[in-house]
């Protein structure tokens, strides 16, 4: 019964929020009481923190799972990015900005772990693009993995980025062909425009 609440818990947070789902949502959907619920969790707060873990950790674990498959570099990011917006659902509800504004420390642990995760993830990436020559082997690897985690969690501010303007799926589209781009050898470029083609088809 608890990895049900924690996996019906988690689609409904990132459907509707941190904040708007209540534990009667969570019981409702399951067909339970909420009593059931407080039997393996002691409030909403220790649940958010048990799911948020959850979802890293299964997002982590994907994202090993492609880097493990040895495709190009270029079409490793396209595969990651279409992982992740699997998981995240295109985020309608902003659930990182609810999560953020009611859930603080929650916030901030979940941050500094997809911060080293990202990190690490980014400069591998790089460096197996630099290796094939894809990418341009003057580019300075710790500086733009440090950037690309600034700007993909940027793009999660809705005051930049209103919903209403962008989906989050043509957002981290445009984000990474602007970070392919900047980062890519004319071969990386060639490979780069067969992929945004590919993905247009």
């Amino acid at each position: 019964m608890r990895e049900k609440i924690i996996h019906t818990a988690s689609e409904l947070f990132i459907s509707y929020g941190f904040k708007s789902v209540t534990m009667d949502d969570i019981a409702n959907k399951l067909g339970i009481s909420k009593k059931t619920i407080y039997q393996h969790f002691d409030n909403k707060t220790k649940l958010v923190e048990t799911t948020t873990s959850h979802m890293y950790e299964t997002i982590s674990h994907g994202i090993d799972c492609i880097c493990d498959l040895n495709k190009n570099p270029i079409e490793e990011v396209f595969e990651i990015k279409r992982f992740v917006m699997e998981h995240l659902k295109d985020e309608k509800s902003s659930p990182q900005y609810q999560l953020k504004k009611y859930y603080p420390k929650i916030s901030t642990s979940l941050r500094a772990k997809y911060f080293d995760k990202m990190l690490c993830c980014v400069k591998e990436n790089l460096e197996k693009g630099v290796k094939q020559k894809l990418y341009r082997d003057s580019i300075n690897k710790d500086f733009i993995s440090r950037i690309y985690f600034n700007g993909i969690t940027s793009l999660k501010d809705q005051e930049v980025f209103p919903l209403t303007s962008f989906s989050m799926n043509s957002l981290m589209e445009l984000f990474i062909e602007y970070h392919l781009r900047g980062i890519c050898t004319t071969e990386g470029l060639e490979v780069l425009n067969k992929q945004l083609n590919a993905d247009q088809k």
